[in-house]
């Protein structure tokens, strides 16, 4: 699987057909217009008892995760200042041969009422998240036919604007379609971010892919047990409201706060931002190191004891010190929350933040470095249990959680797409993965590792300086890692 801007996918054109969902027999629904000019189910309420203070132990029936209530507040924040914030993660993927239609949107069905997650309804409840959820039964698709588009130009602008059509506070959380032709066909989806997070995307598409080929070949749909996601965020409640400000379990946080400055690093580089300001997003990609290189890095790092990850975060920090960055690397790193067992196979945001630092100071060779990420990795693995929202209030005093973060701010995250669901069907699936927003107040860095090699997907700030900035450390963390690739000293 290969992550891609959406403004960087060629499609080629044909008959566009979107699949939207809906919930039989609830009461309240809405409609809007949808993001090509279509008029269909868009939120439905469910009557349900209303919750308690956000995580409190009041709370009655289903809770939402504190980012979810995070991301929440954030749109709620930045629509109130009049910025249509939009953050979705989306994926797609090729059939071959005449479509079945039918059997798409049976796999689709299956999917949505396979995934709780998808089958929740979020609306704003005493200032705060609360959500609904609709039984499997319940779940209906409303299919429209959106026409035949004429070019690879329309095909391109009129995908991107129908994966565009999710919003964060009044739904739709979720949108489906496929533009099919007489011998293939593209399938594509996206969920607002406030539902799920990077791993759900290779697990939705071997889901999809796996269903649609059962159900056109008459056969059972045979899948791997998955997991619910609002489980889990009730535990992660739990273990939120455990924690006191006084809890041993924040010493890591309170140790990086002390170096740091405070709970957000700031990216050590200009990006030519005003304070506080947000901005338009780039999003764009590059192509980092290639298969047999990234090989070749890996084995440096697993002889010292460290995974492809760490190495990776050690050239980051490298790069960014040789750019004017700082003698010591200070980051937020999202990590998977999810186990081997039914989570692996289950659509959500299971996520947390853990703060990592170590130094990277000049003379120290990629081993020195890649040993020191390694270690400081270990130290804030006991920060995983700790929800980074539940840290930040105590941490903070401002019970209210970090909504827009202040700054822009020094983000890693690297993904293996090789050893997640369906992965051995990614190349013949054409498998693609999206994460799109369209304001930023920094620089995000994706990193991901697929069969081809090692990949970067960056979203920031849409200033001239930022663009320079970030194009500086692309170079020189392509040197960082060529170099490590080659045994080059530095």
């Amino acid at each position: 699987m290969l992550q891609v801007p959406v403004e960087e996918w060629e499609i080629a054109p044909g008959r566009a057909v979107e699949w939207t969902v809906s919930f039989a027999g609830a009461t309240g629904p809405t409609t809007a217009t949808g993001p090509t000019g279509h008029t269909g189910p868009t939120r439905a309420t469910v009557p349900s008892a209303p919750p308690g203070p956000p995580g409190s132990s009041a709370s009655v029936g289903p809770v939402a995760s504190y980012n979810q209530e995070d991301h929440f507040s954030v749109a709620q924040g930045l629509r109130r200042a009049d910025v249509r914030y939009r953050s979705w993660i989306g994926g797609s993927f090729e059939i071959e041969g005449p479509l079945d239609v039918r059997a798409l949107e049976e796999a689709f069905l299956h999917l949505v009422r396979r995934h709780e997650v998808l089958r929740c309804v979020f609306r704003e409840h005493g200032g705060a998240l609360a959500l609904d959820v609709v039984g499997p039964r319940d779940v209906k698709l409303e299919r429209v036919e959106a026409g035949r588009i004429a070019s690879r130009a329309e095909a391109g602008a009129y995908v991107r604007r129908f994966l565009g059509g999710t919003d964060t506070l009044r739904g739709p959380w979720l949108v489906m379609g496929a533009m099919v032709r007489d011998d293939s066909t593209t399938v594509y989806f996206a969920c607002d971010h406030l539902v799920i997070d990077g791993v759900s995307v290779p697990v939705a598409v071997h889901d999809i892919a796996t269903a649609y080929a059962a159900l056109r070949e008459g056969r059972r749909i045979l899948l791997p047990e998955a997991s619910g996601f609002l489980g889990y965020a009730e535990q992660e409640r739990r273990r939120g409201r455990a924690l006191a400000a006084d809890d041993g379990r924040l010493g890591h946080w309170r140790r990086f706060t002390a170096g740091a400055g405070g709970v957000f690093p700031p990216f050590p580089l200009d990006l030519g931002m005003a304070p506080g300001g947000v901005y338009q997003a780039v999003n764009e990609s590059d192509t980092l190191l290639t298969a047999t290189a990234a090989d070749a890095v890996e084995a440096r790092c697993r002889a010292v004891g460290a995974r492809m990850s760490v190495g990776v975060l050690a050239a980051v920090g490298l790069a960014l010190h040789g750019q004017g960055g700082p003698d010591v690397y200070r980051g937020l790193l999202p990590v998977s929350t999810r186990d081997r067992g039914p989570d692996a196979q289950s659509m959500g945001w299971f996520v947390n933040t853990v703060p990592v630092e170590f130094p990277v100071t000049r003379g120290r060779g990629f081993e020195q470095v890649v040993t020191a990420a390694r270690d400081a990795l270990a130290a804030a693995r006991g920060s995983t249990g700790t929800p980074f929202v539940r840290a930040f209030d105590l941490l903070t005093s401002q019970q209210c959680g970090p909504q827009v973060w202040p700054q822009a701010v020094n983000f890693f995250s690297y993904l293996d797409y090789r050893v997640t669901p369906g992965a051995r069907g990614h190349l013949g699936w054409q498998a693609r993965a999206y994460v799109w927003a369209s304001h930023s107040n920094g620089i995000f860095f994706w990193f991901h590792r697929n069969d081809t090699g090692v990949h970067l997907s960056t979203i920031h700030v849409d200033t001239p300086q930022a663009r320079r900035t970030k194009a500086g450390f692309v170079r020189a963390l392509t040197r960082t890692l060529d170099d490590a690739a080659h045994h080059v000293a530095p």
